[in-house]
């Protein structure tokens, strides 16, 4: 009991003691807290203190600083104040002097205006003083003309006619002069170029120059072959030519037989048939209606394989079928003795290479001069020149209009709109005018020589007129005396154009009109 008691007091004197240190250690804490806070105050006095005087300082130097810049700012804007002062100044001077410039020129402008005025009046008075003297002078004109009048019993109109008839007759000398010399000179030129070009062409053409002909002669083995041919009572000689179109002549010519028709394609047809009739010997109604229709089959397959094969050389594509089955019916047909198919070829060559020389298309120009004359391939079937007939066709299958114009125009039938229209026609007649290339019977050319000839004497002041070299010059002999230099001119002008209507002829003509005159006096 007494151990519990002292426990007991041992632990109350401890929580005594416990109590104890506590109770000072609060009353020291809170001595300090006080005196922490008078201190705190104390040292909050001082901050205030010197923040009012750092705060007073600050606003001086704010205050200072603002009426510095209100100073620097005012300053700058009297800168430039008297700046724009400045400006303002030079433009009013500026804006002077250009208004002075401008009175000045305004005083310039009344003066010349001043001026123009008494010129303008001098002149009016000058116009007014020359209308009464022209008024006057014409009067006097008129005066004198009637006093002419009566001086040399001739009108008025009748003077003019007979000045204006001395001066036409003055001037077709000087005009026939001006001409003579222009066309010299265009000829100088046009024709060095011309030789230059058609000599290049035809150097580049090799073309083998002989030609086809159209054989209307068929060979026989023996003089018998005519009987078997002719038939019992003429049977078979009627058949042939019911089915070919044509007329066979059997005459004295020994070993031969001549078919004659108009249509070189029935005539080829005729040929073979007869060539195969007299190879096979069995001649008979039965067999030549047979042989006749193989033989129409085989030349109207021949006649495309033509035509082909010339655009095959000519490197002429998409040209329609019918239209090259027509170009191989040319190789049928001749011309004066020249092949019709080799002539056009001739033709598309030479127009090609003068089209290439002047930088054209090469391709349409052979074109051009392979279907020129085209239209001669159905000529003895159908009504109408070959000119019209061809450019029918050409129309028909959708040939160009260069190509269809230079169909038209190679004859002179219509105006070329082309230059290879032009070259066609200058190809045609340089292939039908070479050496060789055509041949003319005897009767057409003396018929044409007595042409020239006629035409050439009708014009009055002729001497003599001669047909050179093959008809293809004519040679003119005037009487000076009533033809003159201009005058010869003229003649020859109109005798060209004369010929180019009435004559037919290939190739060109020259015309020659010579006139010399000579002074002969005998010394005794």
């Amino acid at each position: 009991m007494y151990v519990l008691s002292d426990a007991l007091n041992v632990t109350l004197l401890v929580l005594a003691i416990v109590f104890g240190v506590i109770a000072a250690g609060v009353a020291v804490l809170f001595v300090v807290f006080r005196m922490r806070d008078k201190k705190a105050k104390k040292g909050a006095e001082d901050i205030l203190k010197e923040a009012k005087i750092k705060a007073e300082h600050l606003v001086k130097g704010a205050q200072l600083d603002a009426k510095q810049a209100a100073f620097e700012i005012r300053q700058q804007a009297e800168n430039e104040a008297r700046a724009r002062k400045a400006e303002v100044a030079a433009e009013e001077q500026k804006l002077s002097l250009r208004q002075d410039a401008f009175e000045t020129r305004e005083n310039a402008l009344l003066e010349k205006e001043r001026v123009l005025e008494d010129k303008k009046a001098r002149l009016d008075d000058s116009i007014e003083s020359y209308k009464k003297r022209n008024a006057e002078l014409d009067q006097k004109i008129d005066d004198i003309l009637k006093e002419l009048e009566k001086v040399a019993g001739m009108s008025t109109a009748e003077a003019h006619d007979e000045i204006m008839a001395r001066v036409e007759s003055k001037m077709s000398m000087e005009i026939a002069a001006y001409i003579k010399n222009a066309e010299d000179e265009a000829r100088e030129t046009a024709q060095a170029k011309a030789v230059d070009l058609l000599a290049m062409a035809c150097q580049r053409y090799a073309q083998d120059v002989t030609t086809e002909r159209t054989v209307s002669v068929v060979a026989l083995p023996s003089d018998e072959m005519k009987g078997r041919i002719i038939g019992r009572e003429g049977r078979n000689i009627r058949v042939l030519e019911a089915e070919l179109g044509v007329d066979l002549v059997i005459d004295d010519t020994p070993e031969a037989i001549t078919v004659s028709c108009f249509d070189p394609i029935r005539r080829e047809i005729a040929r073979r048939a007869l060539e195969y009739l007299v190879k096979d010997g069995r001649i008979q109604p039965g067999r030549i209606e047979e042989v006749v229709a193989k033989c129409r089959k085989e030349v109207e397959e021949s006649t495309f394989k033509y035509g082909e094969e010339a655009c095959f050389k000519l490197g002429l594509p998409r040209i329609n079928r019918e239209l090259v089955s027509y170009i191989g019916r040319l190789h049928y047909r001749t011309s004066y003795g020249q092949n019709g198919l080799t002539h056009s070829m001739e033709v598309a060559y030479l127009t090609g290479i003068m089209a290439g020389e002047l930088g054209l298309d090469v391709n349409l120009a052979r074109r051009a001069g392979l279907l020129h004359d085209i239209g001669k391939s159905v000529d003895f079937e159908l009504e109408g020149s070959h000119v019209q007939l061809g450019a029918q066709l050409a129309k028909k299958y959708g040939e160009n209009e260069v190509v269809i114009n230079a169909i038209e125009s190679h004859h002179g039938d219509v105006e070329a709109r082309s230059v290879i229209a032009y070259l066609v026609a200058a190809a045609d007649a340089l292939s039908a005018a070479r050496p060789g290339a055509r041949s003319e019977t005897l009767e057409t050319y003396v018929k044409r020589i007595e042409q020239l000839e006629t035409i050439a004497k009708s014009f009055d002041g002729v001497q003599q007129a001669y047909a050179m070299q093959s008809g293809r010059e004519v040679r003119v002999m005037v009487i000076p005396e009533r033809v003159s230099d201009a005058e010869a001119i003229k003649m020859a002008q109109q005798m060209r154009e004369r010929i180019e209507q009435e004559v037919t002829y290939p190739g060109q003509i020259k015309v020659s009109v010579i006139r010399e005159y000579r002074a002969v006096e005998t010394a005794k």
